[in-house]
């Protein structure tokens, strides 16, 4: 990868142009392109010139960090923007994994800056008080990419040590119960006395912060803009601030104008009986030998019985001390045309994903499979060997056919074979949904797809850019009618490769379509406005 564009990965702080530090401002100031979640942008629209925007929505990360480094890649200047600082559940470690599997190098790849900025914590902190004056930690609540189990771990860790702790992505309108599982937990460690803050949109228009306290913390609004700050065992509530001790009045008389220790006293042993040392008088006392850190865990690793080998390698026979697990996401189904399952791929299913894995029916005809695995490979291989067609989910090419009558209209499942084995699953800025009907009753409704095909007549007729949802809602535009199958082919691969190059991260085909108005040779035709009609019902 040759030397090219930059990629400025900038965390502007709370939100505020107040709170931004100086080199963010340059940064966006700079750019050619700036590359955000749409709420992101709008928080820097004062700092916006002539910079080319690419805005997404939420879950939208991977596909910004692609344009990214795609722009920078052209030799752009490219800013990434995330709110607190980028590198706190911010977009800085996704891009470097991005760059990462296009082998990108830093002394021959695209220079990029990364750009600290005021993380949450930092700025609840300074609207409660002082509570992160000891030691402290961040746990996101969102499960959406950590599990659950691993999450709780986390929570009942950072209790049982005492940690000022503060929540990220608490709740939100589908998860509403890890906030209260949170809670539960550290009840179990911490009096009900606690205290906690709340703050909403810190430094923004809405800002809200509410002090309460471990009990009653759930009587009180919590979504995701809020960040939940809960005290350690030392934290307490003073004239509405939330403060939480150094541990200086341990040494030091906070009142007095004279402290009984002077200066060079007050590192010695005696005057720390907490410390490591536990003051001179035990250490003589023990007479403990150096510790050897290295023969202590072979020590525990040897009581534990367990045999020590290479990190990749897993056997299901022996104990190990940590195997790694990951969520693997996949799309399963009969077939394109064949719509039939049996019980014994139904029980097959269900063997393999175990009790904790989780099936979903999906619109493309397709059962969506979500499962812990320390081998996919072997899932993968299990399954097909069965007879099942495995798909990958998410912003990829997805084909949808009928059942041409259970074959017996099947003179166009060559044509539907071949597209598939050419885009089927590949990567788009957003999903498209490919349909696909054996005849002109289209009963599987391929007209209403992104890209609709109908075998009618010997040929085919092609239908671009539905928009299935909305009140505006309408079919494909039929752009072509008796198409041959090799000219369907080689059409609807070429509308697709269109989309992959041009089209905009988490932009719909629909949008894209009459973006850019020409595909293919197709132009795109506004559809009118619907005509209302009055019910006789009279709603």
């Amino acid at each position: 990868m040759s030397q090219k564009g930059a990629l400025l990965i900038i965390g502007f702080g709370p939100g505020h142009e107040q709170h931004m530090t100086l080199r963010a401002k340059e940064a966006i100031i700079e750019s050619d392109s700036i590359i955000g979640y749409n709420t992101y942008v709008d928080l820097i629209k004062p700092l916006l010139t002539n910079q080319t925007i690419v805005r997404t929505g939420m879950t939208e990360e991977v596909s910004r960090a692609q344009e990214a480094v795609r722009q920078a890649e052209e030799g752009k200047k490219v800013a990434v923007i995330s709110s607190g600082d980028a590198g706190v559940y911010g977009m800085a470690g996704l891009v470097y994994e991005v760059l990462i599997e296009k082998g990108w190098k830093e002394e021959t790849g695209v220079k990029v800056e990364i750009i600290p900025g005021v993380s949450a914590i930092n700025s609840v902190a300074s609207l409660l008080g002082a509570p992160i004056m000891h030691d402290a930690c961040t746990i996101s609540l969102s499960d959406h990419l950590t599990p659950w189990e691993l999450i709780k771990k986390r929570i009942d860790a950072a209790a049982q040590a005492d940690f000022v702790i503060a929540f990220y992505n608490p709740k939100s309108g589908r998860r509403t119960k890890q906030i209260e599982e949170a809670q539960r937990i550290l009840l179990s460690y911490r009096s009900p006395d606690t205290p906690v803050g709340l703050v909403k949109s810190a430094y923004r228009d809405r800002q809200h912060i509410i002090m309460t306290n471990l009990k009653e913390m759930l009587d009180h609004e919590i979504g995701m803009l809020t960040t939940v700050v809960v005290g350690n065992g030392s934290t307490f509530m003073y004239d509405g601030k939330m403060i939480t001790p150094r541990g200086y009045q341990r040494k030091y008389t906070l009142g007095a104008e004279k402290q009984s220790l002077k200066p060079h006293q007050r590192l010695k042993e005696e005057h720390e009986p907490w410390a490591l040392h536990q003051g001179t008088e035990q250490v003589e006392q023990k007479a403990m030998p150096p510790l050897n850190l290295k023969n202590l865990a072979d020590e525990a690793l040897s009581k534990l019985n367990i045999k020590q080998k290479p990190a990749r390698v897993i056997d299901k026979k022996e104990d190990v001390l940590f195997k790694q697990e990951t969520i693997f996401e996949f799309a399963v189904s009969p077939g394109l045309a064949n719509k039939k399952i049996t019980s014994k791929q139904l029980l097959l299913i269900a063997e393999i994903i175990g009790e904790q894995g989780e099936v979903e029916y999906t619109t493309d005809h397709q059962l969506k499979v979500e499962m812990k695995t320390s081998d996919a490979n072997e899932v993968t291989a299990e399954l097909e060997a069965k007879g099942f067609m495995l798909h990958p989910v998410g912003d990829v090419v997805t084909i949808k056919a009928c059942d041409f009558c259970d074959g017996d209209k099947g003179e166009s499942i060559p044509e539907l074979n071949q597209i598939h084995e050419i885009i089927g699953g590949q990567p788009v800025p957003k999903r498209i949904a490919i349909g696909f009907n054996g005849c002109g009753m289209a009963c599987y409704g391929a007209p209403t797809n992104d890209i609709g095909v109908i075998y009618r007549k010997k040929g085919f007729d092609l239908f671009l850019g539905a928009k299935t949802t909305g009140r505006n809602a309408h079919v494909g535009q039929l752009v072509a009618e008796g198409m041959s199958g090799e000219t369907l082919v080689e059409t609807v691969v070429n509308v697709v490769r269109e989309f992959q190059e041009r089209g905009l991260p988490n932009e719909r085909f629909h949008k894209f379509f009459k973006r850019v108005q020409v595909v293919q040779g197709y132009r795109f035709v506004d559809v009118p406005d619907p005509i209302p009609v009055d019910m006789a019902c009279g709603d």
